[in-house]
């Protein structure tokens, strides 16, 4: 059996494909960034350890009395224990809350319809009392 030869790029596919690519480079061309110097400056930050040390700042500056101050303000320690409380749920399975949802539904079907009826025979009582 014959290899099938796969078709070689032709000038033209290579010269969209660099127009296409181009247009996300060209921000880090005008400020004379070459795409090889970005490619190398993620790879050292993602295999460096200065993410150790923007952790650390981070940290500082979140234990500074005033930006703690802010956080208590806008409501971050509501907001964060909020997120632990809903980590420690433990969430019905799918079975429980389709039987739970088919007796609130069943629930609200009755109460409806008894209120209904309340609600026509008091409609019957004043139209007695007060047309007389």
């Amino acid at each position: 059996m014959a290899k099938k030869v796969a078709p070689q790029n032709t000038s033209d596919d290579q010269s969209l494909v660099r127009a296409f690519f181009g247009g996300f480079v060209w921000p880090f061309r005008l400020i004379g960034l070459s795409l090889k110097k970005l490619w190398q400056g993620i790879a050292w930050l993602s295999h460096r350890a200065p993410l150790r040390q923007i952790g650390h700042a981070f940290r500082w500056f979140f234990r500074l009395r005033a930006i703690r101050f802010i956080g208590r303000m806008l409501g971050f320690g509501y907001i964060r224990d909020s997120a632990q409380e809903l980590r420690n749920v433990t969430w019905p399975t799918f079975r429980e809350s389709m039987r739970l949802t088919g007796a609130v539904i069943l629930f609200s079907v009755i109460f409806g319809a008894l209120i209904a009826v309340v609600d026509y025979g008091l409609d019957k009582v004043f139209r007695q009392i007060l047309l007389k």
